[in-house]
């Protein structure tokens, strides 16, 4: 019995206990009943609001009233670019204009050659700076004077460069850059250089296709560039072959990517192979050539009837002496194919344009832009049959050595084409052309579509990302100001923020809050 009413008088007596250790849903029960709730101070949200409107305002203010009033390029959108084609025989100077707003490229703004190349340069470097000096005078009368200062000017060299001594590039490039630096436009030291054969054979395609309609669209649908040049030819062209890597090069435009053989077959030029052909009648290395040679003449199998060229130069002095015979497959190829010499090449697919020197002899014998390498067969060896003197008296118009030449390239671009490309004699996927509609077919054009469309999102940028690209003083100190003002702002917040204390309270049997005073 005394067991028992002890146990009734400590339970009676630990009833604050048993609230003490209540479960957590009664103390929220009496905050619930609590008949003045504990408020918010709207004031203590009132500055770090005004503080971000302020920080929002101000990147704002910036964006549209220092950054926008001063825009990279002139308030227009029209955009100039100036390239400079260092050719083997000569640098041609190029203008374009392209709108930001309506993606149209104006290729008509004109061009300007002169003659000789950079290469020619090679014995006094430092002066070949100078012989671009006309070029850019006839550039700065095409673009307004308001737009040269953002107008890019680049220089690209070619196979002629490329075939001089490294050290020797470098000083001609920079007897350019000098020259290019004080011209007024905008320029860069690297902009200046010797661009490889596949790059000029992409840039190629590139232009090709833009005038064609089809860049951008199925890579089945495009059409493949075979270039005949002074010193190279280019061969380039979408394959869905596997690729070596050294042959292979990939190509995004829009949402489409390409995957193009490109290769420059260097010395396959038409003029080094003319001259490599006359160095070889001229050493003696033809038979046909042995008893002409001891008359101080020779005969040339690749000249018109009656022409007889004067032995004048050495056996052996041309440097970059070649075979002919490489035009054939050669038997070092180590790949799977080739069909120039040793040098891989896969199947040729689809449709083809052969332009530069493929367009002028097929234009010089008034062949239309389908016509098949019979006709230029035929074409030739009429030509290469009439009699040299009656060839000059009806072409007055032409020196003896652009004359001459013709009867060369009808031979070497058949045997170029059908016996080593394969490309049959009646082939009707081949076009010789040197532009479609008005859009000639030069690289440096697709070098600019290629350059214009990739910096077009640097031209429209959105607003944020201009914000972090910028670089300047002023944005620089809007940033650390408005870090500032972050800090300070959350530091007020704090510090206006009540700070409250819950306590049990064992009298009144109920919880108590409090404010605690800082």
């Amino acid at each position: 019995m005394r067991r028992s009413h002890a146990r009734t008088r400590i339970n009676s007596n630990m009833d604050p206990i048993k609230l003490h250790t209540r479960p957590l849903t009664r103390s929220t029960n009496l905050f619930s009943r609590n008949p003045k709730p504990t408020k918010s101070n709207p004031s203590s949200f009132a500055i770090p609001i005004a503080l971000t409107a302020t920080l929002i305002t101000l990147i704002s203010c910036y964006y549209v009233f220092i950054h926008a009033a001063k825009p990279s390029f002139p308030p227009s959108s029209v955009k100039y670019g100036v390239l400079l084609d260092g050719g083997s025989t000569g640098t041609r100077i190029h203008v374009f204009s392209y709108d930001t707003e309506t993606n149209h490229f104006d290729f008509d703004l004109g061009s300007m050659r002169l003659n000789p190349g950079l290469s020619s340069y090679a014995v006094n470097p430092t002066n070949a700076g100078d012989s671009l000096k006309d070029l850019l005078d006839f550039a700065k009368r095409k673009v307004p004077p308001a737009f040269w200062a953002d107008t890019e000017i680049r220089l690209m060299a070619t196979a002629g460069l490329r075939l001089v001594d490294v050290v020797v590039q470098d000083k001609i490039l920079d007897s350019c850059r000098r020259v290019l630096r004080a011209s007024g436009f905008r320029f860069a030291d690297d902009w200046a250089t010797v661009i490889t054969g596949s790059d000029e054979g992409v840039y190629a395609w590139i232009v090709a296709n833009y005038a064609l309609g089809t860049l951008g669209g199925d890579p089945s649908e495009t059409t493949g560039i075979i270039e005949l040049g002074g010193a190279s030819v280019q061969v380039t062209f979408v394959s869905d072959e596997p690729l070596p890597q050294e042959f292979s090069r990939t190509l995004k435009f829009g949402n489409v990517t390409y995957n193009l053989y490109s290769h420059s077959f260097l010395h396959f030029g038409q003029n080094v192979a003319f001259e490599t052909l006359r160095e070889l009648l001229s050493s003696g290395d033809f038979n046909t050539a042995a008893e002409s040679l001891q008359k101080g003449t020779y005969i040339d199998p690749c000249s018109p009837k009656g022409y007889l060229h004067h032995v004048e130069s050495s056996p052996g002095s041309l440097a970059a002496k070649i075979d002919l015979s490489t035009l054939q497959a050669g038997e070092k190829c180590s790949y799977k194919s080739c069909y120039l010499g040793s040098t891989f090449m896969p199947k040729l697919r689809g449709k083809f344009l052969a332009t530069e020197n493929f367009f002028h002899t097929s234009k010089f014998f008034g062949l239309r832009q389908r016509a098949f390498l019979s006709h230029l067969l035929m074409a030739g060896e009429q030509f290469c049959g009439e009699d040299w003197s009656k060839l000059k008296k009806k072409h007055r118009s032409l020196d003896d050595e652009d004359l001459l030449r013709y009867c060369f390239s009808s031979a070497y671009i058949v045997a170029l084409l059908h016996d080593s490309l394969g490309i049959s004699l009646d082939d009707e996927r081949i076009g010789f052309a040197n532009q479609v509609e008005n859009i000639p077919l030069d690289w440096a054009l697709g070098a600019f579509i290629l350059q214009s469309t990739a910096v077009l999102d640097e031209l429209h940028p959105s607003w944020i990302s201009t914000i972090i690209s910028d670089d300047s003083p002023t944005l620089l100190s809007l940033i650390a100001l408005s870090i500032m003002l972050m800090v300070i702002a959350w530091s007020i917040s704090k510090w206006r923020k009540p700070q409250l204390k819950t306590i049990y309270d064992l009298e009144k049997g109920r919880y108590i809050i409090s404010r605690v005073n800082r």
